[in-house]
């Protein structure tokens, strides 16, 4: 069950409360506020015994944050729910998009009845935050920033204060086998090589490895590929490395492709996409991963597995034009094997070297990276929050 480490969560409330109150507890201490992911919710109970208010901080886009607010409004004011869109055609009008957004791309968890009444449950209490902080910037969602500060639904202040990342230091971050990674790279051209890797949850099975090796080998790009096990079936788990890859892949692929590719297990991806080797990302599109990719400019070939990814995919390629699209509603549980067709289709399409999706995506790097320098817009919103949680100890 997606949900079931909420229960978890709620059950620490009197920690927290005892935790927190011993250290306001002290003279030269005074509690501000709390500041929230939106899955630990429950610790709003904590921050109103206490007396303060309470911040979230959003991880995803500012657009799926304004869907959200948006499910939950035809949800209460309509009693609509999204189950009925499981397996649909229709799109939808969603004010922090521009476009209708295909019934598609909708988190799968939030088409199973007791799911979406878990995510309504949330929702609810992200109306009722003294703020939110989205990690984004105003450069890359003034669409979706400026549909929620139009909004008329009693929506909080919205803080845009990305891009937050954790940028790699080489030296330390990346570790023995990350070392190797990387010295490979360095004798690979610039902008030459397509790295393939699908986050901490995706991993795939030998059916749909082969197609992804066959799609490598008849594109004839460079390649680092982050092959890894999928979790168990119906479990939420990190992926695992395949102890033999060679078991995985098709027979002879290691020989005919050694000197234009390298396929690994846990790969450290920022320090990866740093590097200038790197000319193109088949991402699962996690905002993370999004983020990132924009900042070291290196565009994204879209293939979304799980939670807000495929609505992340959207965004990307049709909302904002950053990427180019592999399949952009394939969602993990869906067993589909994609075909090594649609997959080289994509690769060749991202590695194009002089697209117009590279020079966006190179325009948009410049800018995520101005908007958090000294009166930019993201540390303009960072300088109205601290005010706000300054003014709450007045």
């Amino acid at each position: 069950d997606d949900f079931k480490d909420l229960g978890f969560i709620d059950k620490q409330k009197a920690h927290v409360k005892e935790a927190v109150s011993k250290l306001t507890a002290r003279s030269d201490s005074s509690l501000a506020g709390f500041v929230l992911d939106m899955f630990c919710t429950s610790m709003i109970d904590v921050a109103k015994e206490l007396g303060v208010p309470y911040y979230i901080f959003f991880t995803s886009g500012a657009a799926f944050l304004g869907f959200l607010f948006y499910v939950q409004l035809i949800h209460d004011e309509q009693d609509a729910d999204l189950t009925q869109f499981k397996d649909s055609d229709a799109e939808l009008s969603v004010p922090s998009l521009a476009n209708s957004l295909p019934a598609r791309v909708l988190p799968a968890s939030m088409l199973v009845k007791d799911r979406f009444y878990a995510f309504i449950r949330i929702i609810r209490g992200l109306r009722e935050a003294k703020g939110i902080m989205v990690n984004t910037f105003m450069e890359l969602e003034s669409h979706a920033l400026n549909s929620l500060k139009d909004d008329q639904s009693k929506i909080p202040p919205i803080y845009p204060v990305g891009p937050i990342l954790k940028l790699s230091n080489q030296e330390n971050d990346v570790g023995p086998e990350g070392s190797e990674i990387i010295e490979w790279l360095d004798d690979q051209p610039p902008s030459s090589v397509v790295f393939l890797c699908f986050g901490s949850m995706g991993g795939f099975d030998m059916d749909q490895a082969k197609e992804i090796a066959c799609a490598l080998e008849q594109s004839r790009h460079r390649f680092l590929w982050s092959l890894r096990r999928p979790p168990p079936k119906g479990k939420i788990e990190t992926s695992t490395d395949y102890e033999n890859l060679q078991e995985i892949l098709p027979v002879g692929f290691s020989e005919r492709t050694a000197g234009m590719g390298k396929v690994v297990g846990w790969a450290p991806q920022v320090a990866i996409l740093e590097h200038p080797a790197i000319g193109g990302f088949v991402s699962h599109c996690g905002w993370n991963s999004i983020l990132e990719s924009i900042w070291f400019s290196v565009p994204i070939a879209t293939w979304p597995l799980y939670a807000e990814q495929q609505f992340n995919a959207f965004t990307m390629v049709t909302e904002l034009g950053l990427a180019v699209e592999i399949k952009m509603d394939y969602k993990k549980e869906s067993e589909i094997i994609l075909s090594a067709d649609d997959i080289e289709r994509g690769i060749k399409c991202v590695m194009e070297h002089h697209s117009e999706i590279r020079k966006r995506v190179k325009e948009m790097s410049d800018k995520s990276r101005k908007a958090l320098m000294d009166d930019e817009s993201s540390s303009f919103w960072l300088d109205r929050l601290i005010e706000d949680v300054i003014n709450n100890l007045s």
